[in-house]
């Protein structure tokens, strides 16, 4: 009976370098296979730097997730060595001691930048135009042996660092995507290995990456402080000061709609080595940040080059033109070797689909989508862009010299995301769900760059609230998002109590420092601006994390309380405007909004269902009086609903697919029969669409759980599995690698869809991976944090075997099922300190199991349906 630690964990951090907490919580996994293993208190032993003693704290406790600090708080770029013990009840074997791990701050306060300011080249900024990149340098000497040193550093823009030459970490488009109007994070690096004795370069490119430009500001800047330990103990500053230099270099312009031009002709040799002539190089100047912006560690993980895709084939366009095919719909960019003649020019355009022959650029809109690579003849040169993305599976090439073959060897895809860790896995006896399941998983690898973008390669790319509250219990299972969501949610608050407001923006950072009204970004709508409610709740469930929770309850309130306008009754003011059941299949390609359920209707259903979730929230937080209060709300609210939208109708107000879902499965029908009347109805309704999807981003991710909820399983597994449009699986058939934003993206008949919002990669109709999860895979939390998991598979479709596992806080948690001629045969594996609630299909009763793995059988067992 064998029991271990495999994991250590500082709050939500991988890892945990330079990060802002300085009693950071903790957290272990657990491997091994001991059955029915509880934890009965723990050890932590602790060491302080380098040359620190050891001490060793006993805890008598089961917790093994986001446990207190036991020590002193660490100070400002301060570390620790941490590792763990697990004991085990009497007679139970104890988790010996885990390997160990590091802990360490950042910069805690503005005095700990040791006087380093923001510095701009000392030249006139472009004024309503592309900001061409900037090149800074400081040189500096070392006259001692180092044993550590730090990098501390930011930018206005996006950065690469490089020192002596060589580039510093792995980060790319850092330090990424927030509400820079409230926080602006910094990035830490180890950058021992990189210093030399005597004479050393710190070099850092700056590009603007975004647009709209001047998000943070309309020029172009660095900050930094290079922290050097010397043997002795005695530290070397080198800071972001006026002693630097500016230069341009050879790239030109870089955003993330246009693409970048990089001219290599242009290319300063050694800019960033010792020994460069800085004559003909500009000073710098102090750069003034926007007022009240704290400059802080950063929450979520960093975007990095992930993998790399390889052509799947390279053909002519109907006119002509060379396309390179990389068989998967992806996000990044391209890394190019070539050689080829003095100013040969070279373009790549990007885009997701082929359009009647050509490369489909009109869903891009004003995006071009274009990197531009100018050669400069004396080499072979091998080229990735720094300062923008694409989405893109397919790649027009023009201009490519004769001298270098166009092929794998010369091109390839560099796939980029959020570097969130992997934790959910999904596999079936149906090849199409499966694929589908991972086209899932590509869109949300799309989607994931610093903030949740609706889609990556058109003229958007923004975290719209809407796509990620339908989107974020899929997301939680599949990854790791604890940072990501953190991080995010924090931009949320600040955008959404900012000028008194109390309602957050549409998409979350605002692209406007400047809009302090409510526009066209900032208003109250429902499910957009429910994601203050929803998300905290839905991250709550997946890590148990009550300190998270306590930090967005006041946002969660204060929409309830003050954000939604509400008419007479409690529910929305009829005046507002709504997205509602946003890319309904119906909807015609002019109009998204033009849904068959009245936004309204999805309005107050959402308002009724975020009220029970606020009321939940209260009572983890230990609040009774307020889970008192809004439970009570609800209560008052759904009658006001019934009054509006059920008891003046045999049914309800709109008989379709998503106000019938929404309404059973928020549980707004409070009388029996009227419950079941309106079951029967969606059944109906269903039956007779020939089980095409009606729903549109309200509820498509409801739909499954209330069919679920009325004991129509099968029928949500014929759905689920159709092949023609409005459906999951058509955009599989239709040769789909990602999931998209409309039903019919691309129609039928091979077109792209003429509506201005088409995309190729939009993750919010695969919300309904988490009803895959959860009923085909038979996993879902049943404990927040995943203390207790909930084992209910619900075969179906004709589906014989289905796997599921997911890397859960405590460990590793898996389910694999089969149905053969003799019956259904599931395994199940809980991680030590964690339990199970086993619920077979075709019986009513629930076994709650402990640690191990265990077998079950029903004998004789069919598939329904």
């Amino acid at each position: 009976m064998a029991v271990s630690i495999s994991h250590v964990s500082f709050e939500h951090h991988r890892p945990a370098f330079g990060i802002g907490e300085t009693t950071p919580r903790i957290s272990w996994r657990f491997g091994g296979t001991a059955v029915d293993w509880e934890q009965t208190g723990y050890d932590l032993e602790i060491k302080r730097g380098p040359d620190g003693v050891p001490k060793v704290f006993n805890v008598d406790s089961s917790d093994s997730i986001l446990v207190p600090w036991p020590d002193e708080p660490l100070g400002s770029a301060e570390s620790a060595s941490v590792r763990a013990r697990a004991h085990g009840k009497d007679g139970q074997p104890s988790a010996d001691w885990s390997d160990t791990y590091t802990v360490e701050t950042g910069l805690l306060r503005s005095e700990d930048w040791a006087g380093a300011i923001p510095i701009a080249a000392d030249r006139d900024t472009e004024v309503d135009a592309a900001h061409q990149p900037i090149l800074f340098r400081k040189a500096f000497d070392v006259n001692s042996t180092v044993t550590s040193a730090r990098l501390y550093i930011t930018a206005f823009g996006l950065y690469v660092a490089e020192i002596n030459g060589k580039r510093v970490g792995d980060h790319v488009l850092a330090p990424g995507y927030q509400a820079y109007n409230f926080r602006h994070v910094y990035d830490t690096y180890d950058v021992t290995d990189l210093i030399q004795g005597g004479a050393n370069v710190l070099g850092a490119t700056v590009g603007e990456g975004c647009k709209p430009r001047n998000l943070y500001g309309d020029t172009l800047g660095l900050q930094s402080l290079l922290v050097i330990t010397a043997q002795d103990g005695s530290k070397q500053t080198i800071k972001s000061d006026l002693d630097w230099h500016a230069n341009t270099g050879p790239i030109i312009t870089s955003n993330i709609y246009d693409g970048e031009l990089y001219d290599a002709t242009k290319e300063i040799k050694g800019w960033s080595s010792p020994g460069l002539n800085e004559s003909s190089w500009l000073g710098v100047k102090e750069l003034s940040p926007p007022a009240g912006v704290s400059i802080v560690s950063p929450d979520g993980p960093p975007i990095k080059r992930t993998e790399e895709v390889k052509i799947k084939e390279i053909f002519q366009s109907k006119s002509g033109k060379t396309i390179i095919d990389f068989g998967q719909n992806l996000v990044g960019w391209l890394k190019v070797t070539v050689n080829g003649p003095a100013g040969t020019n070279i373009s790549f355009v990007h885009a997701e689909v082929m359009d009647n022959g050509e490369i489909g650029t009109r869903p891009l809109r004003t995006a071009k989508a274009t990197d531009t690579l100018i050669l400069s003849g004396n080499t072979t040169k091998t080229w990735e862009p720094s300062f923008t993305f694409h989405g893109f599976r397919y790649v027009q090439v023009t201009g490519w010299p004769s001298t270098t073959p166009l092929d794998a060897d010369s091109v390839t895809a560099v796939v980029v995301h959020s570097d969130m860790e992997r934790t959910g896995y999904f596999e079936c006896s149906h090849e199409l769900l499966s694929k589908f399941h991972e086209n899932v998983i590509w869109g949300l690898k799309g989607n994931f760059l610093s903030v949740p973008t609706d889609c990556p390669q058109r003229d958007e790319r923004l975290g719209w609230t809407g796509d990620a509250h339908a989107f974020m219990p899929t997301s939680n299972y599949l990854y790791d998002t604890s940072g990501f969501w953190r991080g995010w949610l924090k931009d949320a608050s600040f955008e959404q109590f900012r000028n008194g407001l109390n309602i957050p923006p549409v998409y979350i950072p605002s692209d406007d420092p400047s809009d302090t009204e409510r526009d066209r970004v900032r208003f109250p709508t429902a499910i957009w601006g429910d994601v203050v409610v929803g998300n905290p709740y839905a991250l709550y469930q997946s890590t148990g994390d009550k300190v998270m929770l306590n930090d967005q309850f006041p946002g969660a309130q204060a929409w309830i309380d003050k954000g939604i306008p509400r008419n007479e009754n409690g529910l929305w003011d009829r005046s507002k405007t709504q997205f509602g059941d946003w890319l309904d299949p119906k909807a015609p390609p002019e109009d998204a909004g033009a849904a068959t359920t009245s936004k309204s209707l999805v309005a107050d259903a959402y308002l009724i269902q975020m009220t029970r979730l606020l009321s939940e929230l209260s009572a983890a937080l230990n609040k009774p009086d307020l889970a008192t209060q809004y439970a009570t709300q609800r209560e008052t609210l759904i009658k006001a609903f019934q009054a509006a939208w059920i008891t003046p109708y045999p049914i309800i107000a709109n008989e379709t697919q998503t106000a019938l879902a929404l309404a059973l499965h928020f549980d707004l029908y409070t009388d029996a029969a009227a419950r079941a009347t309106a079951s029967s109805t969606l059944r109906s309704i269903i039956a007779n669409n020939t089980y095409l999807v009606g729903t549109g981003f309200a509820g498509t991710q409801q739909l499954g759980f209330a069919l679920t909820d009325i004991n129509a399983t099968s029928d949500f597994y014929k759905m689920l599995l159709q092949t023609t449009v409005p459906s999951w699986l058509y955009q599989v058939s239709m040769g789909g690698t990602t999931t998209w934003e409309r039903w019919d993206s691309m129609l039928p008949d091979g077109n792209v869809n003429p509506g201005e919002m088409t995309s190729f990669n939009h993750y919010a109709f695969g919300s309904v991976a988490d009803w895959v999860h959860q009923k085909v895979g038979g996993l879902a939390i049943g404990e927040p944090g995943w203390k207790t998991v909930k084992v209910a598979p619900e075969p179906g479709g004709g589906i014989t075997w289905a796997k599921a596992r997911y890397l859960s806080p405590y460990g590793e948690v898996r389910s694999s099922w089969t149905v053969g001629d003799d019956g259904f045969r599931l395994e199940v594996s809980v991680p030590p300190n964690a339990k199970a609630e086993v619920t077979l299909p075709g019986r009513n009763e629930t076994e709650t199991v402990g640690s191990g793995t265990r077998s079950f059988f029903v004998e004789g067992y069919k598939i329904p349906g």
